[in-house]
């Protein structure tokens, strides 16, 4: 019941919104395939010119290291309890001039918290990682921040609390330089590539798992306070019956392979912040949507859980709505209601879930008076415009919608974050500072 947002090519000139030049970073998707079976794909046509490197941030008066950036940092000293954030790509926050005006917006309204890509859908990292399997299958071609450390600086000197994003199972650098890791076309042999002719990995490689946390423990250690896994599930779109899977036996439930991963990257990651992107369908859906997503498998591993609530990307008739676009508030409202009802029941209660054939799953979660559960929600909103001109009033009843969810508790509210793929947002729908 999702529709498809690309690109952060997709760049349109709307008066009362904070005007930056657009990234030539190609694509940068916010999760928006969906299970084939549900819905068709919606394509937006984009940009396919190669980027320059950005100007670097650099920062007067700083000590510099070998590599020329600065030393790594110390997390945000006083992290704030609701995060209202913003999406950047690579090419954004490695650019001075882009970083600026992104951090001019941040310090003018009630905005704290920024998402920057370490790894995007393209398998490229931003920066250079201590990560010989990076290294040798030239995922470091297309550097985006010449110095990280100084970039992290920068927003924490500005009181910013600092997300780093990577990309899972879509990747592909990954596949071509481990095609024994990827999916394979069951015809050909070939590695298998979606509608976009892009390349997955395999869900069920742990492998892949490893370099995923490799990447992760580098972007703790330079001082991100928190790391975002986004792309963990299956692939949803392109002929999914001739996908062979190197590791995934076929028979285990998919959202207990993407629950393994779950638990691979707490049990490796340790005490570190980290939260997971989920199709917005999971907090309405009960059972894995084809992909292996269930909400109550990301509670029990994150610190929080970020479900992509666009309303744009709801079907026709959801809800009763001709067009979901146009009712952002009912939509956020209910989806967030409903995803706050598993999470309380969650760890109050033992509960059975009976959704489709895919998932019968029994949860337990009792737990002790002075034991605090870990996750609380922090949706990801709509900050583009598809399916209805998203101006000011349209992203603000979003906004709205998320706190009268929650009401005046932060037991399990996170705060909530704006996607723009041209990180382009709408100040006007924001509160002074």
């Amino acid at each position: 019941m999702l529709l498809t947002l690309f690109s952060a090519g997709f760049f349109l000139l709307l008066p009362g919104r904070t005007m930056l030049i657009q990234n030539p970073a190609g694509v940068a998707s916010n999760e928006p395939n969906v299970p084939a079976a549900q819905n068709p794909i919606v394509p937006i046509p984009v940009s396919s010119t190669p980027p320059s490197v950005p100007s670097p941030v650099i920062l007067p008066g700083t000590a510099k290291v070998s590599s020329g950036d600065i030393a790594n940092q110390l997390p945000l000293a006083n992290p704030p309890a609701v995060a209202k954030g913003i999406y950047l790509t690579g090419w954004s926050a490695g650019s001075a001039s882009r970083l600026n005006s992104l951090i001019a917006l941040i310090k003018r309204t009630e905005l704290n918290a920024v998402v920057i890509d370490i790894k995007d859908y393209s398998g490229y990292l931003s920066y250079i990682v201590s990560s010989t399997i990076a290294r040798d299958s030239g995922a470091f071609r297309e550097i985006r921040i010449l110095h990280p450390n100084s970039v992290i600086k920068r927003l924490h000197d500005e009181g910013i609390y600092v997300i780093g994003r990577i990309t899972a199972f879509q990747d592909p650098i990954l596949a071509k330089a481990h095609p024994e890791w990827a999916l394979k076309n069951k015809t050909t042999g070939e590695v298998w590539k979606d509608k976009s002719g892009l390349e997955w990995m395999d869900p069920a490689a742990e492998p892949v798992w490893e370099y995923l946390t490799s990447i992760a423990k580098d972007g703790i250690d330079r001082g991100f306070d928190e790391i975002n896994f986004d792309y963990i599930r299956f692939a949803s779109d392109g002929d999914l019956l001739n996908i062979g899977f190197p590791f995934w036996d076929g028979k285990t439930q998919r959202h207990k392979i993407i629950g393994s991963f779950f638990d691979f990257l707490r049990s490796n990651l340790g005490e570190a912040k980290l939260s997971v992107d989920l199709f917005g369908l999971s907090t309405v859906n009960h059972d894995d949507l084809g992909i292996g997503q269930v909400i109550e498998d990301a509670y029990e591993n994150f610190d929080y859980v970020s479900p992509m609530i666009y309303p744009s990307h709801f079907a026709t008739g959801f809800l009763g709505y001709k067009s979901p676009a146009k009712n952002p508030y009912e939509i956020i409202k209910y989806s967030m209601d409903r995803a706050l009802e598993r999470l309380t029941r969650l760890t109050t209660t033992t509960i059975e879930m009976n959704g489709t054939s895919t998932i019968k799953k029994t949860i337990t979660r009792e737990r002790a008076p002075d034991e605090q559960f870990r996750a609380k929600l922090r949706p990801w909103l709509q900050d583009f415009d598809l399916g209805a001109i998203y101006n000011a009033a349209m992203v603000k009843s979003q906004i709205s919608a998320v706190y009268d969810s929650n009401g005046s508790s932060t037991e399990k509210f996170g705060g909530w974050l704006l996607w723009n793929p041209a990180n382009v947002y709408t100040e006007a729908a924001l509160q002074k500072e």
